[in-house]
């Protein structure tokens, strides 16, 4: 699909103004990753709605950007089974006061639909949506976002990768174009979300690209209960990891199978 195909829009905020202090106004930004399971944990019966504590952990993660997936805008069967059901899309409930979100849909199912999201604490410049399935079994897709941060231009790149290595390869190619395609060289760009990437095997790739994480530390987000190894990665080009954080304790084993990753980019 091509950008003229592509669903786009722009929104400009108060305090977008390109006169604000540049980045040596901050020191770090913080990213976090979380894939939600759609609000929803459990089997059967024992199904339950998180929705509402996974309100409470975005605003723990305390970031500047919080890339989310598995989103639901809608979901006629959730709305019937739980009474607290919110009455708005997943996104706009998880947004914390004075951020911004901005959801794009991946798949269409039979009660509904979900995808990925951005919760900004920076005004959102403009945001589009680049189909990314690789078969007819998974609906996948990226969201891009470009954001004004202290003054500078920076895109954010929401992505969640199928489960099949191949579509994976072919992903991660696609992404490439697309942001040579629709990202200035120049411009920072960070890339986040669930990569299904067991043995962070699409590294390579993603540093051929010139996009960095921090690697050579522990950081196991999946499964929540026992983490066994890292699916959620944040890669950033222009901008220099200095460290990583996954939340860990009951509560956020409890809320999705997936923990959150949390990253934090000097500001060069």
């Amino acid at each position: 699909m091509s950008l003229s195909d592509a669903s786009t829009s722009s929104v400009i905020l108060p305090g977008s103004d390109a006169s604000e202090p540049g980045f040596a106004a901050l020191d770090t930004l913080r990213v976090a990753t979380y894939n939600i399971h759609k609000g929803v944990q459990g089997l059967g019966p024992a199904r339950r709605l998180e929705i509402h504590n996974l309100g409470h952990a975005v605003e723990q993660l305390d970031a500047d950007l919080v890339c989310l997936q598995e989103v639901r805008k809608v979901n006629r069967l959730g709305e019937r089974r739980f009474a607290r059901w919110p009455e708005v899309g997943q996104a706009d409930f998880l947004c914390p006061e004075g951020y911004t979100a901005v959801y794009e849909t991946n798949a269409y199912t039979r009660h509904g639909e979900h995808g990925n999201a951005l919760l900004s604490r920076w005004p959102v410049v403009r945001h589009r949506h680049e189909d990314m399935s690789d078969h007819r079994f998974e609906q996948r897709g990226l969201l891009h976002v470009e954001l004004m941060i202290a003054g500078r231009p920076v895109h954010v790149i929401v992505v969640h990768l199928g489960l099949i290595k191949g579509s994976r390869v072919r992903q991660v190619a696609q992404l490439g174009a697309f942001i040579e395609r629709e990202v200035p060289p120049f411009e920072p760009v960070v890339v986040a979300g669930d990569f299904n990437d067991w043995g962070a095997r699409m590294r390579a790739a993603m540093n051929a690209m010139g996009l960095q994480d921090l690697a050579g530390q522990r950081s196991f987000t999946y499964p929540s209960r026992l983490p066994l190894t890292q699916l959620d990665f944040v890669y950033a080009r222009h901008l220099r990891p200095v460290s990583l954080h996954v939340p860990r304790g009951r509560i956020w084993a409890r809320m999705s199978d997936h923990l959150p990753l949390v990253a934090e980019f000097a500001l060069d």
